[in-house]
């Protein structure tokens, strides 16, 4: 029963990491998720981006910034995903 008692719990919530594009708005930022898939019949390396509008309560992050993302309640029309962490910050 020790082992129910740990705070470790398995998380089910996807994460994604990013470059800050924008933080013009209050309270919210723009991180632009860059990914590279192969092409299926020619198998060349290809670059796909994708931008989430994401929460950050202090409005802490910059553009520029390296950040982390993770998936969340909806928050409003647009922000599903929430700041969890800043990794290096814009020279």
């Amino acid at each position: 029963m020790e082992n129910i008692a740990t705070k470790e719990t398995k998380s089910n919530r996807k994460e994604r990491t990013g470059v800050v594009v924008s933080d013009c708005q209050e309270k919210t930022i723009v991180v632009e998720v860059t990914r590279t898939t192969s092409h299926k019949l020619y198998k060349k390396v290809l670059k796909r981006k994708k931008r989430y509008h994401a929460h950050d309560e202090n409005n802490e992050a910059k553009v520029g910034d390296k950040v982390i993302i993770a998936e969340t309640r909806p928050l409003s029309k647009l922000k599903r995903w929430r700041l969890k962490e800043i990794i290096s910050r814009a020279q």
